[in-house]
């Protein structure tokens, strides 16, 4: 049992606090890392504004990278002294989905409030999304990590954590994007521009990006997006089907949080299209749809969690992109900050302006 520092939840909606809790030991499975850089993602913000309930006090954070300094038992793929990045993504290996290759949705979640982190007085403190690396260091299970070049800058590993393989993978794997295709996406924010590069890396013919900015519809270009489209024009569903030569997307990917890009998802298809569900809404949030257009022209609603991502296979494949010049993570980083920063970074990250915050440790 060690003393570390975090930046702890004590009430949804307030400031996060900077203390000192106690960190257990790897057990069976387990490792421990020593973090250099975390990102601030919004679901971090979601959780801590009380969107999606929860145990509190809790430790968010779950976009991270270091290295790791102690293996528990049963550890002999990973070894001291690996630079590593640590994902969300923890998974038991056996349950029917992660046999079927989908770690993402494992049938088997951890409880995080019986986790390696109590409060300096030993009281439960939640290890949220099974991360909770809004601190120094992290206890995590194995299947969470993947070993990167120990020569790669640590906060544009900790981006592959989350936001890239969300994006990036919600094209590849979860749309399953083919060469010459159309695709709409939903917003140029973090996870945004990563669909957006997705859509390019996998061929993508037309790429239209829709946000409420023209300066982030410039940014989207800079990554791939061949057309902007301003979500606050009327009825923009008919400016992308210009761009796309007069017909719908065959993907369009919603990669906001609202309930109100979901509703309008379904008007951006063509026949035969996919909406890729990416934002997680608030838990009270609803849409509605046209199930008989939709049916009628074979158009489909496509669940999309972390990108269907299999870490130990995508997560590789794009660190050799990102050395090819091929994925951009360096130009994804908006603003640099230390923990005691954090409710800056994240009041900042709240402006909608900044694609990915990084804390430094």
């Amino acid at each position: 049992m060690q003393t570390i520092k975090a930046a702890v939840c004590r009430e949804f909606g307030a400031p996060l606090v900077i203390e000192d809790i106690r960190l257990a030991d790897p057990g069976f499975g387990e490792v421990e890392v020593t973090l250099d850089a975390v990102a601030i993602c919004h679901s971090d913000i979601s959780y801590a504004e009380g969107a999606w309930g929860g145990h509190l006090p809790a430790v968010y954070g779950h976009e991270a990278a270091g290295v790791i300094t102690a293996l528990g038992d049963g550890v002999s793929e990973f070894q001291t002294g690996d630079t590593v990045v640590v994902t969300l993504i923890r998974a038991c290996g056996t349950c029917p989905n992660c046999a079927g290759g989908k770690p993402t949705i494992c049938e088997n979640p951890t409880d995080g409030v019986q986790g390696p982190i109590t409060t300096a007085d030993s009281e439960p403190l939640l290890q949220a999304m099974a991360c909770g690396a809004f601190a120094e260091k992290v206890v995590i299970h194995r299947s969470q990590i993947v070993k990167i070049p120990s020569d790669m800058s640590r906060e544009a590993a900790c981006l592959l954590s989350c936001g890239v393989i969300t994006g990036v993978g919600a094209a590849v794997n979860a749309a399953n994007l083919r060469a010459g295709q159309d695709v709409v996406v939903i917003g140029a924010g973090g996870v945004g521009l990563n669909a957006i590069q997705g859509a390019r890396i996998a061929g993508a013919r037309r790429i239209v990006a829709v946000d409420m900015t023209e300066e982030k519809l410039d940014i989207a270009k800079e990554f791939g997006a061949t057309h902007g489209v301003l979500a606050s024009d009327p009825k923009p569903w008919r400016k992308s089907y210009k761009a796309l030569g007069g017909r719908g997307a065959d993907a369009v990917m919603v990669t906001v949080g609202a309930a109100g890009a979901y509703n309008d998802a379904p008007k951006y298809l063509g026949w035969g299209g996919k909406a890729i569900m990416i934002g997680m809404p608030h838990a009270d949030s609803h849409s509605e749809y046209s199930p008989m257009g939709m049916s009628y022209q074979g158009q489909g609603l496509i669940g999309s969690k972390m990108g269907d991502t299999v870490i130990q296979r995508d997560i590789p494949w794009m660190v050799d992109l990102y050395q090819q010049g091929r994925l951009k993570l360096d130009e994804l980083i908006s603003g640099r900050w230390s923990l005691d920063q954090i409710n800056e970074a994240i009041a900042d990250t709240k402006t909608g302006s900044a694609k990915r915050n990084v804390i430094l440790f």
